[in-house]
């Protein structure tokens, strides 16, 4: 059988081009089918896609659990460099890498977390991976910023909330405003929440989260930047090209181009212009790309607000000033909040279907920025450091407590006015106000501030002693004094005896009554004297052992009058001049208290009393001379039962006011006596517990005048009185006035340091203090009753901070009782045991006759004494 022969003129079946065909037709079938069926693979995809992202998610979850948390805390003269905030940039762009290999690129980030909420002016904090806690602990600032663990925030729910992203908007290769290191960037953002009130549930937040690029997400941009710049390039020399063509076509058709033609000789008429297309430019790299031409120091930053509160609208008001503050750091590029306003709605990250990535986004730490939010370190320098010294923190409710009437814990500081307009009254602790220093010119309100803290320390049950040199302080303070369970506790000793029927109280600085060591007794007497008229060992010894012996003598006689049950019969100081020149006197106290005295001081008097002459006494006896010339002088210091103890004062929580008389020597002298016996007082207290010792507040005003009688004792009470709760509160017009010790004292130990205007060199000692933050010529600006002052509360200084002192007749107008005053003045006389003038000096005229017929008493044991020390040989 004979087989046909191929037809070599056909195609085969197997060839290219049948294979090729036939795939072609495959494809079109397939592409039919999924046409038809198109639902099918989009279901498939979606499905791998969620499939994906719930397994991305789940590592995210898990990878956010392994998350810390710092709080950064700067200094008051926090001020770093710009190399120091660069290099705290690199730290935070390692660090949100430090994290497992498996964690998504969502959860690698570092996130800088800014809040107020009312208890501080911003919170600083630094949350990121766990792993990178060490190199985000030691930062380059040094120890300019305290760096701690942070502890967990849980907030409340709040009625109102509002959430904003911003973006980069304008440019995006161009780089955000360099904004100067001072003022501080911050100052912005401060400003926008300095009104934030806690009570009212007021919240704002911004969270800056930054992550380190990948480089093929940069190389991807930077391709599309470029493609971007090419096609406007391109379009712009098409454009050209339009405009030309349309401007030669428009030539030939106007009056002067058809008038040259006319005109024109020999030749044809020329004919259309050609028209040279331009060559698009060659595209810059550099200028292309801009700031994301180099990688190096590169991120990617996400920046979200959230502001909350109980009230209506101060949220939304509170994400404007937020937006305003951002505007500082605009320029070719800025930060723009991300939606789309449609009228009185915006579509943001406020709303759906934004809102459920913001919340995620917001809670757990993930960082999934907008393409557009590529930036430098060096753009980001304001908000990669706390605050520093340049930026003004405002005064909030948790810096500084707010007084409340009769708590016995506060005190009254001054009145702030809030940046929204509000008033309140802003106390420290009284535990730890130890010290305070009120500087400034006459009538600047330095005086009316004390008087406002220390009617709120009485009325809250304290303890207090005013001392006025001056007295004006009492009749001021008096109509706010006068309620009925204060006058028990309130005693007036004032030595200016004024009025037709003066009443005075009584002090025996001997007073042996309360049972006190006699030797601190002596002391004090004895250093009071040296102070007030400059005695010492090398200028006048003599006069310092002599007086020591006589007191010495004078306080045994009076330990032997109270233990015989007769405190009146005591000796005064003015039985010094008895016992120096009355030899009668002299021999009765001598053989009265020989048991009583050691053999140092019997020596004494036996030996070296006999041979000095009588000019010898002269200058111990001339300043007990005058005392005894002044009849009031006469009268406190002349009787022998003090109605007036310190000690008893203290214990007691009585409210003293002290008014010395003025600032003449007598003055001076009785100051001192009053001053050293203050403190021997105070240092008696180490007999009581620390934890019975009831707080006793000293107020010194016009210290000039009281150090000037006693600059050593003052200044030993703001060394010592912390120790058994009794503080000092002095004031004065010039420091530089007060003796070098005292005012070094003051200043060291001060909790508080206030001063109102002055003149600047004056009020130079005080703005020292204070560095930078406050100079002489703000200080000297204040209006009369402002003062400026820094304060220690919780053991952190506050401060400098404008304040406007209170007004007695504004702060406690409901307190004031001026028809009581009559019966103020009466109880505080009664408590005082203060009694008329003149019954107090013929008293004091008469205590020598009563001293002596104590010491010259007949007793059986007082005669055999007698009779053993006449055989010693006393004179």
């Amino acid at each position: 059988m004979d087989s046909a022969a191929p037809d070599l003129t056909q195609p085969s079946q197997h060839g290219p081009l049948a294979l090729l065909l036939q795939g072609a037709a495959r494809l079109l079938e397939a592409a039919g089918w999924l046409y038809g069926h198109w639902y099918l693979p989009t279901a498939a995809a979606g499905a791998v896609w969620a499939l994906g992202e719930m397994v991305i998610r789940r590592l995210a979850l898990k990878a956010s659990a392994q998350r810390m948390a710092l709080e950064l805390t700067p200094t008051p003269h926090f001020d770093p460099s710009l190399e120091e905030i660069f290099r705290r940039g690199v730290q935070l762009a390692r660090a949100s890498t430090s994290m497992p290999w498996w964690a998504p690129r969502r959860t690698k980030t570092v996130q800088i977390r800014l809040r107020a909420d009312g208890s501080s002016p911003l919170q600083y904090r630094v949350e990121g991976p766990a792993g990178g806690e060490r190199l985000l602990s030691i930062t380059p600032f040094g120890p300019g910023v305290e760096v701690a663990k942070a502890r967990p925030i849980t907030d409340k729910p709040r009625s109102h909330r509002i959430r904003a992203e911003f973006v980069l908007r304008g440019r995006p290769t161009a780089p955000l405003r360099e904004v100067p290191l001072e003022p501080d960037p911050l100052q912005p953002l401060i400003d926008a929440v300095v009104d934030v009130r806690a009570e009212l549930g007021d919240l704002a937040e911004v969270h800056l989260d930054l992550q380190r690029a990948p480089q093929w997400a940069l190389r991807r941009h930077r391709a599309q930047l470029l493609r971007q710049a090419r096609q406007r390039e391109q379009r712009e020399a098409a454009r050209t090209v339009r405009f030309l063509g349309r401007d030669a076509a428009g030539d030939h058709d106007t009056l002067p181009f058809l008038l040259q033609q006319l005109l024109a000789r020999g030749g044809s008429a020329g004919g259309r212009r050609l028209i040279m297309p331009p060559v698009p430019r060659r595209v810059d790299p550099e200028q292309a790309l801009g700031k994301l031409a180099e990688g190096d120091h590169l991120v990617r930053a996400q920046l979200l607000v959230m502001c909350a509160s109980d009230k209506e609208g101060r949220s939304q008001a509170r994400l404007a000033q937020l937006q305003a503050a951002l505007d500082v750091f605009g320029g070719r590029s800025r930060w723009a909040m991300r939606g789309v306003r449609v009228g009185p709605l915006r579509l943001g990250a406020d709303r759906w279907p934004s809102r459920r990535s913001f919340e995620r986004r917001w809670r757990l730490g993930w960082c999934r920025p907008p393409r557009a939010n590529w930036v430098r370190l060096e753009e980001l320098t304001g908000l990669l450091k706390p605050p520093t010294v340049h930026c003004r923190l405002p005064l909030l409710a948790g810096d500084l407590p707010t007084f409340r009437f009769g708590h016995p814990g506060l005190l009254l500081q001054g009145i702030h006015h809030t940046p929204d307009g509000r008033r309140r009254l802003v106390a420290t602790h009284a535990a730890e106000t130890l010290f305070e220093v009120g500087v400034g010119k006459a009538g600047g309100g330095k005086t009316e501030r004390a008087l406002a803290q220390a009617i709120g320390w009485a009325h809250a049950g304290g303890g207090l002693m005013f001392i006025d040199p001056h007295r004006d302080s009492w009749p001021r303070a008096a109509p706010f004094l006068a309620h009925e369970p204060l006058m028990r506790r309130i005693a007036l000793i004032d030595l200016n005896a004024h009025g037709p029927h003066p009443q005075l109280s009584a002090w025996n600085p001997l007073d042996m009554q309360q049972a006190p060591a006699a030797h601190e007794v002596v002391e004090a007497a004895t250093d009071a004297f040296a102070s007030a008229l400059d005695w010492d060992d090398a200028g006048a010894p003599r006069a310092i052992t002599i007086l020591t012996c006589c007191l010495t003598v004078l306080t045994a006689v009076n330990e032997a009058a109270c233990a015989a049950r007769r405190p009146q019969d005591q000796a005064t100081v003015f039985q010094v001049r008895s016992l120096l020149a009355d030899p009668a006197f002299r021999h009765a106290a001598l053989n009265t208290v020989a048991d009583r005295l050691n053999q140092e001081t019997a020596g004494w008097w036996q030996t070296v009393f006999p041979t000095l002459t009588a000019d010898a006494f002269a200058v111990v006896l001339n300043p007990l001379a005058r005392l005894a010339a002044h009849p009031v002088t006469r009268a406190f210091l002349g009787q022998g039962q003090g109605a007036f103890h310190s000690r008893t004062a203290m214990d007691d929580g009585l409210i003293v006011w002290l008014c010395p008389a003025g600032t003449g020597p007598t003055d001076r002298l009785i100051t001192a006596l009053i001053a050293r016996d203050l403190l021997r007082a105070v240092r008696s207290r180490r007999d009581t517990p620390e934890h019975q010792r009831r707080p006793f507040r000293l107020y010194f005003d016009e210290l000039i005048t009281l150090t000037g009688a006693a600059p050593d004792t003052i200044a030993a009470m703001f060394e010592d009185f912390r120790k058994y709760k009794v503080t000092v509160h002095g004031m004065t017009q010039l420091l530089a006035r007060l003796p070098a010790p005292v005012r070094m004292s003051l200043l060291q130990n001060a909790s508080t340091l206030a001063t109102t205007t002055g003149s600047t060199a004056a009020i130079t000692h005080v703005t020292a203090e204070w560095g930078d933050r406050c100079g002489p010529d703000q200080v000297a600006a204040l209006h009369r009753f402002e003062h400026y002052i820094s304060l220690t509360v919780h053991g952190r200084r506050i401060g400098p901070v404008k304040i406007t002192g209170p007004h007695l007749d504004d702060v406690f107008a409901p307190c004031a009782r001026p028809r009581q005053v009559p019966a103020l003045h009466d109880a505080a006389h009664a408590t005082a045991h203060a009694r008329p003038l003149a019954d107090l000096t013929r008293r004091a005229a008469g205590q020598h006759d009563r001293v002596h017929g104590f010491l010259t008493r007949p007793t059986p044991a007082g005669n055999a004494a007698a009779e053993r020390h006449q055989q010693k040989g006393y004179q």
